[in-house]
Order: structure tokens, then C-alpha cells, then sequence
């Protein structure tokens, strides 16, 4: 049994993730893989926008900056092939990771943290005045990155390629005893979740936040016990698994 729990730290355990559903894979898979059961329920869906005008003016920006792999993929879904001249930055590694699928080089990102914060503490993005900066986002994101680059003396252009939603009345195909925790991944489906499930049951299971940030908007709706997990797939699992070693 010992060792069973040691192959499988996650056994018997049913998580819920509430990932956009084109993004909940890898996770989803992972506490599979460690032996429990994962749960879909996007709290998000993502919608296209028409291609933003930047697109077709790429080579006239110094720096193309991507604020998330949902940003990436749209981006170079779009593109028959990225200007060599033209270096890219991205908010954290699976950002990075998306644009070197694609074939993107050189890609500037922070080693630790993945936010406009820990973006703008690499030196290269210290060093913009008068360059051209395009931030590929989703609608309405934080204007942390662009106001700090404009402070900074660069020219910032934002270039909005989807639209984040809340999804309409998605099936429940489990019960409320088969969640042992809950993963969120952003501010706004932690938002949507209190309003398409039950509050008392969000705030009764152990809930695991990407960002200290987002972990404080779950504190603030009253959420009994939260963990900060990280952005990656990998460390939302690790998160997992020693939460649940130490609760057996």
C-alpha cells in the first residue's frame, strides 16, 4: 500500500480543473498520471478577435512582447512565419515555451515568476527608450506592462488577439464528495467559479492559485485554505502532491 501511495501519491484523490478547456490537458493528465482523477470544468472560455492591425506591421516594432501562451498561439496561428529581426519577450516560461514551439529564437523571459513584474526586472526591457514595443494580450489586461515600458521611454502599441468569457451552464458530471481541490489559473476564472458553482463548496476544498495575487482575491472571498502553486502544469502537480503527502 506503502508503495502504491508512493507511485501514485495522488490516488484516490478527485481534482478539479477549471483550466480553459483547450489548456487543461497537460495538467489534467499529470494528476492522472500520479493517480488521480481529474475533473473538467473550464471556468473560461476563450474567444477569437479579428487579427489585430499589428500583425501586419510587425517589422516596424523592436520588440513583440506576449503576455500569455493563449497570446502566443494566436499570434503564430496567424502567421506564416515570425521576422527574424524581431526579438520577442514573454511573461514566464510557458509563454517562452509556446513561441519556441513555434520556432520563435532568443526569446527573452524571466527565469523565476511569470507576470508583468517579473518580466520587467530582465535587463533588456530596462534598456527601451525610444524602441517600438507591440504587447499581445487578451482584452482588457492589466496595463502594469505598458505603462511601465511607456515610463521607461518606449513606444507601446497594444495588440488584443481574444477575448477571455465566462462559459454558458457547463455539465457536472461529478459530485461535490468526489473533489478533493481545486485549481484555478487567473483572477477572472476564479471570479467566474463563484459564480457557476456552489461558494460554500469553493471555500470548504483546498484551492491552488498560480500567483500570490490571485491566491489573495481567493483569501478575500473567504476560501478556507489556499496554496500558491505556480503557473506550470508541473509545479500545480508538485503542489498537489505535497499537500496531499502531508495530509495522509
Amino acid at each position: 500500500m506503502e508503495s502504491d501511495r508512493a507511485s501514485f501519491p495522488l490516488a484516490g484523490r478527485g481534482i478539479l480543473v477549471t483550466r480553459p478547456r483547450e489548456q487543461a490537458a497537460g495538467l489534467a493528465r499529470l494528476i492522472e498520471q500520479a493517480g488521480g482523477r481529474a475533473h473538467l470544468f473550464p471556468a473560461i472560455e476563450i474567444e477569437d478577435l479579428p487579427a489585430p492591425a499589428a500583425l501586419a506591421r510587425l517589422r516596424e516594432f523592436d520588440l513583440a512582447v506576449f503576455v500569455s501562451p493563449t497570446a502566443a498561439s494566436k499570434v503564430m496561428a496567424r502567421l506564416g512565419a515570425w521576422p527574424p529581426a524581431l526579438r520577442a519577450a514573454a511573461v514566464g516560461a510557458g509563454t517562452r515555451r509556446e513561441l519556441e514551439r513555434h520556432g520563435v529564437t532568443g526569446v527573452i523571459a524571466p527565469q523565476e515568476g511569470a507576470d508583468s513584474e517579473a518580466l520587467l526586472g530582465e535587463p533588456e526591457l530596462g534598456r527601451v527608450a525610444n524602441r517600438r514595443i507591440v504587447i499581445f494580450r487578451g482584452e482588457g489586461g492589466r496595463a502594469l506592462l505598458g505603462d511601465t515600458l511607456r515610463q521607461r521611454g518606449a513606444r507601446v502599441e497594444y495588440a488584443e488577439c481574444y477575448r477571455r468569457r465566462r462559459p454558458g451552464k457547463s455539465p457536472v458530471d461529478w459530485q461535490e464528495e468526489e473533489i478533493d481541490a481545486i485549481t484555478v489559473s487567473s483572477a477572472q476564472g476564479l471570479a467566474n467559479l463563484f459564480e457557476m458553482l456552489d461558494p460554500a463548496l469553493l471555500r470548504a476544498k483546498p484551492l491552488f492559485a498560480p500567483h500570490p495575487r490571485i491566491a489573495e482575491d481567493a483569501r478575500a472571498r473567504a476560501v478556507q485554505e489556499v496554496r500558491v502553486a505556480g503557473p506550470a502544469d508541473e509545479q500545480m502537480r508538485d503542489a498537489l502532491v505535497a499537500y496531499f503527502r502531508s495530509h495522509d
